[in-house]
């Protein structure tokens, strides 16, 4: 096992951001357990650092960067796949399988443990939806259990994996039960509106992806390959569920012209309620703008929902940035933001 010391984390994450680790180990799904249970504690195990902000003042303990493994296909539905390998060649490998399922996931990023962990859905496909189980690992007596789906208590964006009180517990693999046919139609007016626009459609595995992926880059959706920045962690915060009496204030907010039914529709589609409204749309109810700078944090000039580190910021600056947003859409609305990224170290 090659432990390092000291290692810096920020060129780890989407965001870039965060101190380093006092020890550091690079493995892969397959001997993630072994790993595991040979660091100590305490430990963080990180998949592609896309959903995370990391403390400037790192993480002490070991932080195992769990990146890879096995795709297997036990039938010709059924297939299990290693924690550390990356959704999106999971979902490329499911399109080469003919299996229909998760393909409106495509081009989320992050490892497949996570995605289990945040119970990850796009255009109305979600995790919860195919999930069989998953092997997970208690690094803290050592024991491994089997979880079936019902365990993990799903949610919009979470699980039972969440829990304070399941902190340490691990995911090693996951099973997922897939379909050789269709699984629900494309409904979400943006993708359709793009479908049309490449004259594609929306039946085969290989055009569903497409779709999607031009979907993800024109909301900014796609992880940035930009050595120089601006970089983000994708959707800051969660779509928060409103009072009825809210969500017709909060959806006035929306500029793409599309119906307050068609919004509703998608509302319900995207978060599974129709009371469960656009994040971004309650930024701008709260006054906040695209494009609106603190020094070097930013929200994104087109997707107000995403923060972006533009090239120097500093992960307490983005910290501070969310706990502003948060504070003042309480004060202003009455509403709860949650974030969808993972806080990890201390921040004051």
């Amino acid at each position: 096992m090659n432990v390092q010391h000291n290692v810096e984390l920020a060129p780890y994450t989407s965001l870039r951001v965060g101190g380093m680790a006092k020890n550091f180990i690079q493995t892969s799904g397959q001997d993630l357990q072994s790993v595991v249970m040979e660091a100590g504690s305490p430990i963080w195990v990180i998949g592609y650092g896309t959903n995370s902000l990391i403390s400037d003042k790192g993480l002490d303990g070991t932080v195992v960067m769990n990146q890879g493994g096995h795709i297997k296909q036990l039938n010709a539905t059924t297939i299990k796949v290693d924690s550390g390998v990356l959704w999106d060649d999971f979902i490329q490998k499911l399109i080469e399988l003919g299996l229909y399922g998760l393909e409106f996931t495509s081009g989320v990023p992050g490892s497949t443990g996570a995605a289990v962990i945040g119970n990850i859905a796009a255009y109305g496909h979600a995790v919860a939806d195919s999930l069989v189980g998953a092997t997970i690992l208690n690094t803290e007596t050592g024991t491994v259990t089997s979880w079936e789906n019902e365990a993990f208590e799903f949610g919009y964006r979470t699980s039972a994996l969440q829990k304070p009180q399941n902190s340490k517990l691990v995911v090693l693999d996951a099973t997922f039960q897939l379909s050789p046919t269709a699984v629900g139609p494309l409904e979400y007016d943006s993708a359709l509106k793009i479908a049309s626009e490449l004259h594609l459609e929306a039946n085969s595995l290989a055009n569903r992806r497409t779709i999607i992926l031009e979907t993800r880059r024109r909301a900014g959706s796609l992880v940035s390959t930009n050595s120089k920045g601006p970089w983000t962690a994708g959707s800051f915060f969660k779509n928060p569920v409103v009072t009825p009496d809210q969500v017709e204030t909060i959806i006035s907010y929306d500029e793409s012209g599309i119906t307050k039914q068609q919004l509703l529709r998608q509302n319900q589609i995207h978060g599974g309620s129709s009371v469960r409204v656009s994040a971004a749309h309650v930024l701008l109810a709260a006054g906040f703008n695209r494009g609106q700078t603190w020094g070097q944090v930013r929200l994104h000039p087109d997707h107000i929902l995403k923060i972006e580190n533009v090239g120097q910021a500093t992960a307490q600056e983005i910290y501070e940035v969310v706990q502003e947003i948060i504070s003042t859409v309480s004060q202003k609305l009455g509403i709860t933001l949650e974030p969808e990224v993972r806080f990890l170290g201390d921040f004051s």
